[in-house]
């Protein structure tokens, strides 16, 4: 399938290659539950993950959680657990419509999710950037969809990003459609790789549905980032094998042809996982098993952690404006905290 079978001294060791099939199997475990959750009218909106785990698994084993950062868009927190354990919970809040969903917790390199198309890109560039001036070791990688690189802040950003030298990874998943959008009409490039050549920076069109060959890209692009030699434009290719969100119906618009030839990287990864004895039916079913405790227990305490509703005011400014204060100070004494009397709206309703 790979450079995995293909390469009998690759560097990744047995144990690393079944720590990535778990993260896979999880991930997709980790998806499906917050999906469930959304149909039961526990959660809000969310991206399934699924034919993107490979991607994932590759990424986060290829990188220094201590040293490099992440900028996912919406569908990646589910599988950068390597990371740090509170990514998942952060998640959970995050679909649950929790606005400590929002934060960054040191030490996780992981910024929150966003939905507005390739804005997190210019971020991880001034992130790079200044870490290239505070000579700090390390790199950034952001995700983005096939659909973002049609947007001015992609094209922006990696403009900025080959220019300064900044060490920054693009990471584009090209999963085959941008909502009901086909990269047919998306673009008349070969691919998004090429579009490397007019920001002057390396680009590389890899197997999304092979964690190795994603890790092998990412490892060589941090590799050249770390070095000083400057950003690189990664494409990994792979097809999304369920809706672009939970308010998606992809049956109105994808071929049942075309989604029937899908790779499945579960699947193709351990086949090739259990040729070489490193995984099995009751590998499977632990790791699901453990995924399932894992999730419940961040479902638990999602669902259980109090909002006052005071949240709103906060993580917007360093420095509260003063129209914000008098909002919050409004909103305080009409929800009686801190003893105040709660007051009255026209009409005598509270």
């Amino acid at each position: 399938m790979s450079s995995l079978t293909d390469a009998t001294d690759h560097p990744l060791d047995d144990q690393t290659l079944r720590a990535m099939m778990q993260a896979m199997v999880s991930s997709r475990v980790f998806s499906q539950r917050v999906f469930n959750l959304q149909r039961q009218g526990r959660a809000g909106t969310n991206a399934p993950v699924d034919g993107s785990e490979a991607i994932l698994a590759g990424v986060s084993y290829a990188l220094d959680p201590t040293q490099d950062w992440i900028l996912p868009q919406y569908r990646e927190l589910v599988g950068l657990e390597r990371f740090g354990t509170d990514v998942l919970d952060r998640y959970v809040l995050y679909a649950l419509g929790h606005p400590d969903g929002g934060h960054i917790p040191a030490p996780t390199r992981v910024w929150p999710p966003q939905i507005s198309l390739a804005t997190q890109v210019p971020h991880a560039v001034g992130l790079a950037w200044g870490m290239k001036q505070q000579g700090e070791d390390g790199c950034v990688l952001a995700f983005l969809g096939d659909g973002s690189t049609s947007e001015g802040d992609f094209y922006e950003a990696c403009n900025f990003a080959a220019v300064l030298d900044a060490p920054v990874i693009v990471l584009v998943v090209n999963n085959g459609w941008a909502i009901s959008t086909p990269v047919s009409t998306q673009t008349r490039a070969k691919n998004f790789a090429e579009k490397s050549h007019a920001f002057g920076m390396p680009g590389v069109t890899v197997d999304g549905t092979d964690p190795v060959a994603v890790h092998d890209a990412v490892s060589d692009a941090r590799s050249r980032a770390v070095a000083g030699a400057g950003p690189t434009l990664i494409e990994a290719t792979t097809y999304r094998l369920g809706p672009h969100t939970t308010a998606d119906d992809p049956t109105r618009y994808v071929p049942a042809d075309e989604l029937a030839a899908a790779r499945d990287p579960l699947v193709t990864f351990g086949v090739e996982l259990a040729a070489r004895g490193l995984w099995s039916e009751a590998d499977e079913a632990e790791t699901i098993a453990t995924a399932d405790a894992r999730m419940e227990t961040a479902v638990q305490a999602g669902e259980a952690r109090a909002v006052s509703g005071e949240e709103i005011f906060e993580h917007v400014y360093a420095h509260p404006t003063p129209r914000l204060a008098r909002q919050q100070a409004e909103f305080r004494a009409r929800q009686g905290l801190d003893g105040a009397r709660p007051q009255t709206r026209p009409g005598g309703a509270s």
